[in-house]
């Protein structure tokens, strides 16, 4: 429990309880503040607040939902296994590369089910091919109901190790997984006027409609002696997340009430509202970024992907035009003569695999190329229509 009188027993009585946004998939951010330093654990990692978050992540698995976790604690958990001093960058990549195994054990003895662990750098989020690979990785990991572990790959991020960058890694996760809501657990009770412990009028902010700069100055501060970002990366995590239309909630996971009440719906914290809409703020990404090819499909797909939301299969592709590779942006257009494009999205596999399986069933797949990413060349969360067939009453496909 936390320290009488701390900032993290009084989030109940400061933040006033209000319903989380609907969602059906979260990222969870838990940093270092929340898993180390409280004692001698062995591998200086200590489970007294990580096992009410495990709990409520089970509880959300319970209620049919998603909750992809980002923990960091690798560093903290290297120094456990080897007693040293001095805080280089080189050293805390080291201790990182150390710690990663007992983190992940960690979180194992924690969880209810299989946990896996995936590395990811900022790099790995730009490159749409590396973007598509750990979507597609994180995507079957929800679909076999493991617990998907993302941390910083620490010994090759070195700008990120430095800054200590694991609550933007959650937002750009956020928008990797199609994630509804963002969870930031914090070691206080949310965000305050002003730094709640050095001053007395510091009021609790239960909702913000917008991040200003105001607002980040106010969140300014060191972090935790383990922690290395405090209220403003988060402050500057919820940004990001909330302008990709993902709502964002920060919390004290150090409060067992605070925790309990995340599985029932209800948040004592800061809640980040969302700038507009997930799914329209990605369609218009799709919209207007720069095409590399286009794909000619037959009436079936044409049908399918405007009526039943359908991902775009291999049987429907009749042509490929344009040299792209995985990851690139691409056009769809009927075969019918003097036809514009009606939909666009990111293609699965590059020009010439999708030339050597058009139209063949998505289970040829692997026995013609020797690999397969997935049964569509298009998938439906990766893909915009231009122009729906009846304007009225057929949706667009779901970007």
């Amino acid at each position: 429990m936390s320290t009488p009188g701390s900032t993290a027993d009084n989030s109940v009585r400061d933040f006033q309880a209000q319903p989380l946004p609907r969602w059906q998939r979260a990222v969870l951010k838990v940093g270092s503040s929340l898993l180390a330093g409280f004692s001698d654990e062995p591998d200086g990692l200590d489970p007294r607040y990580a096992a009410g978050l495990a709990r409520f992540i089970a509880q959300a698995r319970a209620q049919q939902r998603e909750v992809v976790l980002v923990s960091s604690g690798a560093v903290a958990a290297g120094r456990g296994r080897i007693d040293t001093g001095g805080d280089s960058l080189v050293l805390r990549q080291a201790l990182a590369s150390l710690g990663q195994a007992s983190l992940m054990g960690f979180w194992q003895q924690l969880s209810d089910r299989p946990v896996a662990q995936v590395l990811l750098t900022h790099d790995d989020l730009r490159n749409r091919r590396r973007y598509l690979n750990a979507r597609a990785t994180l995507r079957e990991l929800l679909k076999l109901g493991a617990l998907p572990i993302i941390n910083e790959n620490d010994a090759v991020a070195v700008d990120e190790l430095k800054l200590g960058d694991n609550d933007n890694l959650a937002a750009a996760v956020a928008s990797l997984v199609d994630a509804d809501l963002l969870l930031i657990a914090t070691d206080i009770g949310g965000l305050y006027s002003a730094h709640p412990q050095r001053d007395p009028t510091a009021r609790a902010i239960d909702r913000i409609e917008r991040i200003t700069p105001e607002l980040l100055l106010a969140a300014s501060g060191g972090a935790g002696k383990l922690g290395t970002g405090g209220m403003r990366t988060k402050l500057e995590a919820a940004a990001k997340a909330t302008a990709a239309g993902i709502p964002t909630a920060l919390f004290c996971g150090r409060n067992d009430a605070v925790v309990r009440a995340l599985g029932e719906g209800q948040l004592h914290g800061t809640l980040v509202l969302a700038q507009g809409d997930r799914l329209r703020a990605r369609k218009q990404w799709l919209r207007h970024a720069p095409s590399s090819g286009r794909l000619l499909v037959d009436a079936g797909a044409v049908a399918a992907l405007h009526r039943q939301g359908a991902s775009l299969l291999p049987g429907g592709v009749a042509g490929v035009e344009g040299d792209f590779r995985r990851g690139d942006v691409i056009e769809i257009v009927a075969t019918t003569a003097g036809a514009e494009p009606f939909a666009r999205g990111l293609a699965q596999y590059s020009a010439t695999e999708i030339g050597r399986i058009a139209r063949r069933h998505s289970n040829d797949i692997e026995a013609v190329l020797g690999f397969r990413y997935g049964e569509s060349v298009i998938h439906r969360d990766d893909l915009v229509l231009l122009v729906a067939a009846h304007d009225d009453e057929t949706p667009e496909v779901k970007a």
